[in-house]
């Protein structure tokens, strides 16, 4: 049975069904324990003066069953900016619907018109069944690169540690 799949973009009344995919995507990760995000720091991030994502529904039959939250970053190496995805994540009673393939082609092309050189995103090492789906639509696991992160206390401690006079820093590649 085929199911009409459609994306549309989230609106702003629509911030607690964000949080709430958030958080499930959180659960399915487990990582729970992670998601400090309230509706409100939500409501300013994606939808204030100055936006820092954008978010889009997948729908079958109209009902939200998968999200995608995005944004723009930036490749020294190529000259151009990239569309980043930070989430993805289908409702396990959607799945198997081509619902993350839509959401995904719906991002290529939203790239493409963007003028974006590459379309990026991370998944877990031990989710073996995105892994698999990823690499049959052609993505390609970066072996080569480790993600380093920076955060609370740590965060905090970098940004007031005092800088040096002189120091060596390394490249980071882009």
């Amino acid at each position: 049975m085929s199911h009409a799949v459609t994306i549309r973009r989230a609106e702003a009344h629509e911030v607690p069904l964000v949080l709430s995919f958030i958080r499930e995507l959180a659960e399915y990760e487990k990582l729970s324990h992670e998601v400090v995000a309230t509706e409100q720091r939500l409501r300013d991030s994606l939808f204030g003066p100055r936006p820092h994502a954008e978010v889009v529904f997948a729908c079958l039959e109209g009902e939200p069953v998968g999200f995608a939250l995005f944004f723009h970053n930036y490749s020294t190496f190529l000259g151009q900016p990239g569309l980043f995805l930070e989430d993805l994540f289908v409702r396990p009673q959607a799945r198997a619907h081509g619902v993350g393939k839509q959401l995904l082609q719906w991002l290529a092309r939203t790239a493409l018109e963007r003028g974006c050189g590459r379309f990026e995103w991370n998944v877990l090492d031990w989710n073996e069944p995105a892994i698999g789906f990823y690499r049959k639509l052609g993505a390609v696991r970066m072996d080569e690169w480790t993600t380093f992160r920076v955060s609370g206390a740590a965060l905090q401690a970098l940004a007031s540690a005092p800088t040096p006079a002189s120091g060596r820093e390394g490249g980071g590649g882009g």
